[in-house]
């Protein structure tokens, strides 16, 4: 027997999921397109001022970096907002995980421990984003 009250919880958690889905591949996408931006038009020097590890990586990863990052951001949004092969949301930011589990590598062979919680949280709202837009709350393409 089920009640009024837990037939109207399942539609009122799952438009929650959605908000929260799309709050957090939003954030996602202004951080990765800002740091993707920064990458691939600032000068190298300037960025290893203000970012370590640039200096020891050459200049051609520092840049394909931050077109990974720029994909992914555009990727987080795009497809889900146009409906226009939406599943490609949930590939951009399991990309994103990947370039997070590879930046924590960087920074904690480097010993910029600060930087972990950054790309431990980035990286986990991604792994959210994955989960909930192939699993959760996937968007339905557009219908011709």
């Amino acid at each position: 027997m089920t009640t009024i009250a837990s037939t109207h919880a399942a539609p009122q958690s799952r438009r929650a999921l959605r908000a929260t889905l799309w709050a957090v591949q939003i954030l996602l996408a202004i951080a990765f397109g800002m740091s993707g931006l920064m990458k691939l038009t600032q000068p190298v020097a300037d960025l290893a001022a203000q970012m370590p590890w640039v200096a020891s990586v050459p200049a051609a990863l520092v840049r394909f970096i931050g077109a990974a990052e720029l994909a992914g951001a555009l990727g987080l949004v795009l497809p889900a907002l146009t409906r226009i092969q939406p599943r490609l949301t949930a590939l951009a930011a399991l990309g994103l995980v990947v370039v997070m589990l590879l930046a924590t590598l960087v920074h904690g062979s480097r010993g910029e421990l600060a930087m972990l919680p950054v790309n431990l949280v980035l990286g986990a709202l991604a792994a959210f984003v994955a989960w909930g837009r192939s699993k959760a709350a996937p968007i339905a393409p557009r219908t011709a």
